[in-house]
């Protein structure tokens, strides 16, 4: 496995990652515990709601998408460290049946103005369905850790 310092990382650096498979029962489980809304809930109320079927909360979205990151090509050394979220969106419902995927784009990289042992990336993550279709997008601000001196 290899971890990235900020020296390693470039502009334009793209980073994949595994698959997670959308089930009546995640959804069902997570909404259970944080998004309590019938159509998250219950097939019956997702089809009066105007999702029209089950769809998984976006909070269930962003969770899945925050798994795929953390286990997904992209590796900094230490440690995913977030220190910023900008720009959630979702395009798309999230329903069973979907296989999600994630793709990280290195948007700036710069070294920490007050800390000289760090620097700090701006990404873009975008999280598919098995069709192509942009279920979730979001903009972060990530620490990352330089290297060491020899």
């Amino acid at each position: 496995m290899t971890e990235f310092y900020l020296e390693d990382l470039h502009v334009g650096d793209r980073f994949g990652s595994d698959t997670i498979e959308v089930t009546d029962q995640s959804i069902f489980d997570f909404a259970r515990q944080f998004d309590p809304q019938p159509f998250h809930l219950d097939a019956e109320a997702a089809e009066k709601s105007i999702f029209k079927e089950l769809t998984a909360s976006g909070w269930h979205t962003a969770a899945m998408s925050m798994r795929l990151f953390v286990t997904g090509q992209f590796k900094p050394v230490g440690g995913s460290i977030g220190l910023a979220v900008d720009e959630l969106r979702w395009p798309q419902p999230v329903r069973p049946g979907d296989t999600l995927k994630l793709e990280t784009e290195i948007l700036d990289v710069r070294k920490s103005r007050s800390k000289p042992d760090r620097g700090v990336i701006r990404i873009r993550n975008v999280t598919t369905n098995q069709r192509g279709e942009i279920v979730q997008t979001f903009m972060a601000f990530v620490m990352v850790r330089r290297r060491p001196p020899a």
